[in-house]
């Protein structure tokens, strides 16, 4: 059986618990769940269906089960390994103190979108279908990452450390 992460945008310990979260992918008949860290990471099995229909199914789990509902944006594991393997980021000169973030969309932009330059030690590196490769070098009370990905790509989005995807895909 297919095996997939949903990322769900805003999800934290202090709005979601985690056995609560794994319990309504359950009730929602997915398989083999597991959540990743506690940022709203879950992988589960499913049989077939779109990434957009898994997704509007567990936001409808979470309705019904939690009370509530976060964005959720799905990804194969398999699509995961193979983003992995590829290493976007080796292509580009990347400081060793920088933050290597993906930043997932539901689906692909239809429009080309120009990427901004370096703004305030945030520079995005590319676009590959709907996922977006960013470097950012921290800096305390600096939200300037997720501005600049919000005013390019909007709010329905969701963002994960490099890290964060490779343990999710392992998961």
């Amino acid at each position: 059986m297919p095996r997939h992460v949903a990322f769900l945008r805003g999800v934290s310990p202090m709005n979601a618990k985690m056995p609560d979260l794994k319990r309504c992918f359950e009730q929602a008949g997915f398989g083999n769940v597991k959540t990743v860290l506690a940022s709203g990471n879950v992988v589960f099995d499913a049989r077939a269906g779109s990434e957009r229909t898994l997704a509007a199914r567990i936001e409808a789990a979470m309705a019904q089960h939690l009370g509530r509902r976060f964005y959720t944006i799905v990804r194969s594991t398999a699509a995961l390994d193979a983003l992995i393997a590829a290493d976007p980021y080796a292509a580009f000169r990347v400081p060793p103190a920088a933050k290597r973030v993906v930043t997932f969309l539901r689906e692909p932009r239809k429009e080309r979108v120009a990427l901004p330059p370096e703004i305030e030690g945030v520079r995005m590196l590319a676009v590959a279908g709907a996922d977006i490769f960013t470097v950012y070098v921290p800096q305390p009370g600096n939200p300037a990452f997720m501005r600049l990905i919000e005013k390019t790509f909007g709010a329905d989005v969701t963002t994960r450390t490099w890290d964060t995807v490779k343990k999710c895909a392992a998961a």
